[in-house]
């Protein structure tokens, strides 16, 4: 697999201009992915990730949060997602799985070398998914590893696959928080983490994209449990979610975790699934 490297991050408007031009660009059948690993070399902004912190529920510290680094290597993914090999349009992507591994904790002022390849194309009943990839090294020692699962979707395929599984069984414990996510955390969200999918800050582009409402960013929701189970992490472990249904927005959501960290956020009025995961020591 070729390696290119990046001197810095590609523009966030050029990206999202090849994305929507995907839409009409042409691709084979079942064509194959990028033979390549995108590589950036880069610092934590310690303003920016104050602003994470803040809207993610996070306290403050000198270490950052497991899902930071998947912010830092973001342009990465979208670099990769709009690469004319890629096989899918990035629009219309659904992220449906993600899976961190954090080997220690990461210090707001080490260096990181990140690189993001996509892997593990594979058929869906509704459609085919792909892995992205992301690893982050300090000193060529890898230190934190995420895996995203895509799913794209094709009307009328079939498959066995059904994709990601749950990381937990059985019934939800009694909600431990409540929270209201409004659309300008959405905002607020892309603002700090660079995404800004249509379908979280455009009622337009989500309706588009086939959704009622905006909906809030996966990642948010993921990242809103971890703080507030901070002070239970241990100092290594694996974080894996499955992403059960979007969080249209405005929403009050119902969190709800167990002695050994396995965590779920249900609609607080229906019960609807949103996320279910589990933490589990390295």
């Amino acid at each position: 697999m070729a390696t290119t490297e990046l001197e810095r991050p590609p523009s966030a408007a050029a990206l999202y201009g090849r994305a929507v031009l995907s839409l009409w660009r042409r691709r084979a059948p079942g064509g194959a992915l990028p033979d390549t690993t995108l590589v950036l070399r880069r610092r934590v902004d310690v303003a920016r990730l104050a602003e994470y912190t803040r809207v993610c529920g996070f306290r403050l510290a000198n270490t950052v949060p497991s899902t930071y680094p998947q912010v830092l290597a973001f342009p990465l993914v979208l670099r990769l997602l709009t690469l004319p090999t890629f096989p899918f349009p990035a629009p219309g992507l659904v992220h449906v799985a993600n899976r961190i591994a954090q080997r220690r904790p990461l210090h707001v002022c080490e260096p990181l070398e990140l690189s993001v390849r996509a892997e593990h194309l594979r058929a869906h009943r509704r459609g085919q998914q792909v892995d992205v990839v992301m690893t982050a090294a300090v000193a060529e020692e890898e230190v934190w590893r995420a895996v995203a699962t895509y799913l794209h979707r094709t009307p009328g395929s079939r498959s066995s696959d059904r994709g990601p599984t749950s990381p937990r069984g059985g019934a939800s414990p009694e909600p431990a928080a409540r929270w209201r996510v409004e659309p300008r955390t959405a905002t607020a969200y892309a603002a700090v983490s660079g995404d800004r999918n249509p379908i979280h800050t455009s009622l337009l582009g989500a309706r588009v994209l086939g959704y009622r409402r905006r909906i809030m960013h996966g990642m948010w929701t993921k990242a809103r449990c971890l703080a507030q189970v901070a002070s239970r992490l241990p100092a290594a472990y694996t974080v894996e979610v499955a992403f059960k249904a979007p969080v249209e927005l405005p929403a009050t959501v119902a969190f709800s975790v167990s002695p050994g960290l396995e965590f779920a956020v249900d609609d607080a009025r229906s019960g609807k699934p949103h996320l279910i995961g589990t933490v589990s020591q390295e």
